[in-house]
């Protein structure tokens, strides 16, 4: 009797505990937009937080400026600069989206007529299947038009005003939010500590800072490496490719949007660049482009992508994947390929901050099981030693 009502009183904590966690849920997919608010100022204060730090050693006759105007500063300087970089590409990369939308297919493929002919021929040949009447360039012009209709643009701008309220409204909530967190440094760490038991309170502090620590090195690593990646590619297109200044900048800024995407992004985005450049130099009403043959030209593409992405390789992204979150390049790529296939491309952007929390919980939680112990055998792999020292 004793026995079945341990194993009623068990049930029933789990059946509360199920239910809760479904409450929870539920109240954060009611509220999505405001935790989208929330969890986009944590990303900016980590971003802002060492220029913050760096203004705090700052003395003027030995005294420093208070902190809320260190961190009004810090906060709406990284704002600034990650608008400013939009509103000034956008309207290039526009310009280009308007003349892709309205190009003529028949006077676009006219300028490499021949070569793209022998190449029809042996893809019909090759696959039957194709029809008599397939033309690859037909395909890759349509496609293209589909996906940069101006008709989408038209909408959008046809709605501007809720969209400048929405946008509005989501900023002011990101600075008002990302203020207090940089300016109160322990206030996300106080609001999480409320909420889990006093013997756990100390060790969650410490996981909060390390997982600060650690995903803002990350995230300030991915603008680097974005910004690293777009210098590259605009470079080889504008000087030898000799695009020209809008077609090289627009195209080198998606090709470093496509590069937050893990391994996958870089590969997406050279296709496309490479797709968008030929498509400029042959569709343009002015002479546009290194003045070679159809598949030099192609190749003179894939080569400065190619060249980019060995840099991202093998430079930026094991000074970013690997040194700022102190993991070894195999787990990330383990982690990323097995994300990649439950979630596709999309969930790799999230998934290495993602392991991150993930791995700094394990270790300051479960440190004791010998699988996570063996991953993560040193505390130097969580904490920088300045820190440890001061705990």
């Amino acid at each position: 009797m004793e026995n079945n009502e341990r194993y009623s009183d068990k049930l029933a904590k789990y059946i509360l505990a199920a239910a809760g966690v479904a409450i929870v849920c539920a109240i954060c997919w009611y509220f999505r937009s405001v935790l989208a608010y929330i969890l986009i100022a944590v990303v900016v204060s980590l971003i802002a937080k060492p220029l913050m730090g760096l203004l705090q050693k700052i003395r003027i006759k030995g005294r420093k400026a208070p902190d809320w105007l260190l961190a009004a500063f810090s906060i709406i300087t990284v704002l600034a600069f990650l608008l400013s970089v939009l509103m000034s590409v956008i309207p290039i990369v526009s310009g280009i989206v308007k003349d892709i939308s309205m190009v003529n297919i028949e006077s676009a493929a006219r300028g490499i007529a021949a070569p793209l002919a022998e190449f029809n021929e042996f893809l019909r040949t090759s696959f039957p299947q194709l029809g008599s009447g397939f033309r690859i360039e037909v395909t890759i012009l349509n496609e293209l038009q589909k996906l940069f209709d101006v008709s989408v643009f038209s909408s959008v701008l046809g709605s501007a005003a809720s969209f400048v309220t929405s946008m509005a409204i989501g900023l002011f909530s990101v600075v008002f939010i990302g203020f207090f967190f940089i300016k109160d440094n322990g206030l996300f760490t106080e609001i999480v500590c409320a909420l889990v038991p006093d013997k756990h309170e100390q060790t969650t502090e410490k996981a909060i800072s390390d997982i600060g620590y650690l995903l803002s090195r990350y995230f300030i690593g991915v603008i680097l490496e974005v910004i690293g990646v777009a210098l590259i590619n605009f470079l080889g297109l504008l000087f030898i490719a000799r695009l020209g200044f809008n077609a090289a900048i627009s195209i080198a800024f998606l090709t470093g949007i496509f590069n937050i995407i893990p391994y996958v992004g870089p590969l997406m985005g050279g296709a496309l660049g490479t797709i968008l450049g030929i498509t400029i130099k042959y569709s343009s009403a002015t002479p546009l482009g290194l003045d070679v043959n159809f598949w030099l030209f192609t190749a003179i593409l894939v080569a400065i992508f190619c060249f980019t992405q060995l840099v991202d390789n093998f430079l930026y992204q094991p000074l970013i994947y690997s040194t700022s979150i102190k993991a070894k390049p195999l787990e990330i790529f383990i982690v990323l390929l097995v994300v990649g296939h439950i979630g596709g491309p999309l969930a790799m952007i999230v998934a290495i901050p993602i392991y991150t929390v993930v791995r700094v919980i394990a270790f300051r939680f479960f440190g004791h099981v010998k699988a996570i112990r063996r991953l993560i055998p040193d505390e130097k792999l969580i904490t920088p030693a300045k820190k440890r020292q001061n705990q």
